[in-house]
């Protein structure tokens, strides 16, 4: 489906909502094949209007999939498990709801195309009715106190009602999303759906052929009449493989598997992960690039044959090969790379030989995070150590892409016990002294400055110049 084509079937849904046709606008809406994260959240909502909770909290793991960081997907998603009672769940989502505010007072929706206001108040307010439903009438308090210093004026009466129930051990009222508001389609790209003529229909005015009605252009005529005739050699012509896509903002790498791009470039999306990263064809360099950074770009052109080819003369990458007889074959692809995107405190995908071992992969996820590999535990349905059959996660790659999650741990390296051995006698009458005889063995604790030691020996510590002792080398025990 084109992106024309879901943004009518979009603003025909948002229409009959408008119109209180909540059936109908569910059905349009499901009638879209790729939904973006702005629409599954719609979906959701008239799901939660028709009291579908499980309808609802699936619409909102689809939006959440798609934007990990739409702040009001979470708040709905909340409220769904709240009315499920699934309280442990809601908590958490209206914690990530808060934490995605990023300390912010609240998130106004209105230049997204959501007529709606997530006030960071009213996330703290349900986060302690949740608190209160588990019994944990304290945290509930402490939360709504919390929400004192990101309350505003308009929320006010609320925030000092829910106080007020709080110290009767009372339970209060949910802050809830109003579910006929929807995500609308940028105006401005809607205007642009309906086809506008801006030079008209074109007449003519003069023809040498009579009664001529043609107003189009011709094309070019051969030159040369009854030439001699021969076989034309056949010609391979070289074609992008793909589809243009036209870059909206500008990407910036993190990592050599992706592709910097700026707004305007046409890049060719060869495929499209369900994680929303695109591998693309840019300037004969592929990478990848996240998918809702692109547009597609509609082609419309015509030929004899009723068929659309981009040629490719200048660049060296060969999707399909068409000859003059019009049979075509596809170029067999040799990269037998797989896309790894790995979930960490921030996401990240490197790319590595399918059926790479073990220490392939943890090797390039360490240089990637500048850790050691043994500090690195990654996990899919399991834990994947070197004892695990890399075989097995390589045959669950879905169209060349594996999802796995990366936990760090701190490795402490255990420092090295160092050994002096007493060069000459030191005997000092000061307490803080270490006194020892030529020829005992010190264990040095630390080094004061250049000149003085610390250690231990024959049960005693204390400090000593560093001119009486050397260093006991490590395999001299």
């Amino acid at each position: 489906m084109s992106f024309v084509d879901t943004l009518r079937q979009w603003d025909e849904a948002v229409t009959c909502v408008n119109r209180q046709d909540f059936s109908k606008a569910l059905e349009i809406f499901l009638g879209i094949q790729e939904p973006n994260s702005k629409i599954y959240f719609d979906i959701g909502c008239l799901h939660l209007l028709d009291q579908d909770f499980d309808a609802a909290e699936k619409a909102f793991d689809c939006s959440i999939r798609k934007d990990e960081h739409l702040a009001i997907a979470f708040f709905q998603r909340g409220i769904t498990f709240y009315k499920k009672k699934r309280y442990e769940e809601s908590l958490a989502d209206f914690q990530k709801t808060f934490k995605t505010l990023r300390g912010n007072q609240l998130i106004d929706y209105k230049a997204l195309g959501l007529r709606y206001i997530l006030y960071a108040c009213d996330v703290l307010h349900n986060m302690a009715l949740v608190e209160a439903e588990l019994g944990n009438w304290e945290k509930a308090q402490e939360h709504l106190t919390k929400a004192l210093n990101y309350k505003t004026e308009a929320r006010f009466n609320i925030i000092d009602k829910a106080l007020q129930s709080i110290l009767k051990q009372k339970l209060f009222k949910l802050v809830e999303f109003q579910s006929k508001e929807m995500f609308k389609p940028n105006k401005h790209y809607v205007a642009e759906l309906e086809k506008k003529d801006y030079l008209g229909k074109a007449k003519v005015v003069a023809s040498v052929v009579p009664q001529d009605e043609f107003s189009g252009f011709a094309p070019l005529q051969p030159q040369v009449q009854d030439g001699p005739t021969r076989p034309k050699e056949p010609e391979v012509l070289r074609v992008l493989e793909g589809e243009p896509h036209t870059v909206l903002f500008e990407f910036i790498p993190e990592t050599s598997d992706e592709l910097a791009v700026v707004p305007g470039n046409i890049v060719f999306v060869l495929q499209k992960g369900a994680d929303n990263w695109a591998n693309v064809v840019f300037n004969e360099r592929r990478g990848l690039v996240p998918y809702n950074y692109l547009e597609r770009l509609e082609i419309s052109l015509a030929s004899n044959k009723n068929k659309v080819s981009i040629y490719l003369s200048l660049f060296s990458i060969v999707g399909v090969i068409i000859n003059d007889s019009g049979n075509v074959s596809e170029k067999q692809s040799t990269d037998n790379s797989c896309i790894v995107k790995v979930h960490f405190n921030f996401n990240f995908v490197v790319s590595v030989p399918c059926g790479s071992p073990y220490t392939m992969l943890i090797g390039k996820i360490s240089r990637k995070l500048n850790l050691p590999s043994s500090a690195i535990t990654l996990s899919e349905q399991s834990v994947i150590s070197a004892n695990t059959e890399m075989e097995e996660l390589w045959s669950r790659a879905s169209g060349g892409r594996v999802t796995l999650w990366c936990n760090t741990k701190e490795v402490r390296e255990q420092p090295s016990i160092i050994h002096l051995v007493a060069l000459h006698s030191y005997e000092s009458s000061n307490p803080e002294d270490l006194n020892f005889q030529q020829g005992d063995k010190i264990k040095l604790l630390s080094k004061i400055n250049q000149d003085w030691l610390e250690g231990q020996c024959n049960g005693n510590t204390g400090i000593f110049p560093a001119s009486f002792v050397e260093e006991v080398p490590a395999n001299g025990q």
